[in-house]
């Protein structure tokens, strides 16, 4: 399984995908639809209409990646709705990978630092 980094930033795109797109598609997608750039080595995850199959996009230091995953059986617990993107932490990819329902997760507190300064530390 592929398992991203800590301190990689995580962007779920909540809009239905075309699964026959790739490098160029997705990267297209991120920057028109998500608003970001592809090139900051961020990881972009699309999922189709019918939520049975995953693309995540990223940039390594030479060139992009592409790791995909298709479901046999089941579907992919994540929502789409109104808003373009939402930001993933590391737990919630695994999540989202291992078939477990984000809304039936119940977080704990914890400490975490301001956004700001986790750009700054990574």
């Amino acid at each position: 399984m592929f398992s991203p980094p800590s301190g990689l930033r995580i962007w779920l795109c909540c809009q239905p995908t075309d699964m026959r797109k790739s490098y160029h598609g997705l990267s297209a997608m991120v920057r028109q639809i998500l608003q970001e750039d592809p090139l900051t080595g961020a990881l972009y995850i699309f999922i189709n209409r019918r939520r049975t199959m995953l693309k995540a996009l990223y940039f390594e230091s030479d060139g992009y990646c592409i790791w995909s995953k298709r479901l046999e059986r089941g579907q992919f617990q994540v929502r789409f709705g109104p808003r373009v993107k939402q930001s993933l932490q590391r737990s919630d990819w695994q999540c989202i990978i291992e078939g477990i329902d984000l809304r039936s997760v119940r977080r704990l507190k914890r400490f975490r630092l301001p956004e700001n300064d986790r750009r700054s530390t990574v």
